[in-house]
């Protein structure tokens, strides 16, 4: 039988967030999907400023070089 638990992890143990009908002491296998992670909000207007030059000059030194070509369809389909 398949069960669906949502559960919060506290001191190495997995807890329930609500009722749970798994037979006490019954082996399990877990398969856990991690949190959501977002990025965190930066509302100093200097700091956003200091991101956005630094994230702009690692592209910048990044350049794709002035030689290349894109794809054809053909290449971009290639079966092997």
């Amino acid at each position: 039988m398949i069960w669906k638990v949502r559960a919060t992890f506290e001191r190495g143990k997995f807890v329930p967030k609500g009722q749970c009908d798994i037979p006490e002491g019954a082996e399990c296998d877990l398969e856990v999907h991690g949190p959501v992670m977002h990025a965190p909000l930066i509302a100093d207007p200097a700091e956003r400023r200091r991101i956005l030059a630094q994230l702009v000059e690692r592209m910048r030194s990044n350049a794709v070089a002035g030689d290349w070509r894109p794809f054809t369809r053909d290449e971009l389909h290639e079966r092997g």
